[in-house]
């Protein structure tokens, strides 16, 4: 895994809270370690489905993408949206066993993948290692939670165009259309705003993605500078002379997204 970038303008998610609206959650597959397509969603939910309809959904594990609003003790957040939910939150546990960090001066939003529950402490706290204050806790309990094994911080494209550096080295998900297959396991996604209307170049750890021209993608990786010889450290590349060649001649020093989990956009 990559290293996180570490700077004073910057909070963990365990620390403070954050405006929220939630956006609309979709069924996926979990995730693997490895480089993943996910296959087309099962079935498009709302927010307000799963929080108002928890019973149909327990079990089932979604992918919610949104703004983050208030942190409730060292390992949850809230998020809501006013008009899907009237203001309801819905509570995520993270158990994913990492901290996100969040830029400061913009709108925080972060795509969670996890399986939907009613929240129960004593189970939370004997599956997964977590401590939760009872006093704090106590509304929340047995009401619907989402528990994320994924989070990764999911920025609007312009905010990604206006300061790159701030996400280098961050689990991030972006969405937009493939543009070009440039190689097996290589390719650029096409987003107006993203990147100042450039092409991002993606790189995958996967020799076969299974991606098509024009297709629109959510892609979640990691944002870093192409560097030829870090790339080459850090990665076991099957490129050939030529490709390497043109590839640094494009885009040496610029960002680059190493993906390790691509599917439809469905959001």
């Amino acid at each position: 895994m990559l290293p996180n970038s570490k700077s004073e303008n910057r909070k963990n998610i365990r620390l403070g809270a954050i405006a929220l609206s939630l956006m609309a959650a979709t069924f996926l597959p979990a995730c693997t370690n490895e480089t993943t397509t996910r296959e087309e969603a099962l079935e498009n939910v709302t927010t307000q489905q799963v929080s108002e309809e928890t019973s149909n959904y327990v079990g089932e594990t979604v992918t919610i993408r949104g703004d983050v609003n208030e942190v409730v003790g060292e390992a949850s957040f809230l998020m809501d949206d006013e008009q899907l939910l009237g203001g309801e939150e819905i509570l995520v546990v993270n158990a994913s066993g990492e901290g996100i960090t969040l830029p400061e001066g913009t709108e925080n939003q972060v795509q969670i993948t996890g399986e939907v529950r009613n929240f129960v402490i004593a189970d939370l706290e004997t599956e997964y290692g977590l401590d939760f204050d009872p006093n704090l806790y106590a509304e929340y309990e047995q009401q619907p939670a989402v528990i994320a094994q994924s989070i990764a911080l999911s920025p609007d494209p312009g905010d990604i165009t206006a300061n790159p550096e701030t996400y280098y080295y961050q689990r991030i998900a972006v969405q937009g259309e493939v543009e070009e297959i440039r190689s097996t396991g290589v390719f650029t996604v096409d987003e107006e705003q993203l990147f100042g209307g450039e092409d991002l170049l993606v790189i995958t750890a996967n020799p076969d993605p299974q991606v098509n021209d024009g297709e629109s993608v959510t892609i979640v990786g990691t944002l870093r500078p192409f560097v030829k010889a870090e790339f080459e450290r850090d990665y076991d590349l099957t490129w050939d002379l030529d490709f390497q060649q043109e590839i640094e001649a494009e885009y040496e020093n610029k960002p680059v997204f190493v993906a390790d989990e691509i599917y439809p956009s469905a959001l």
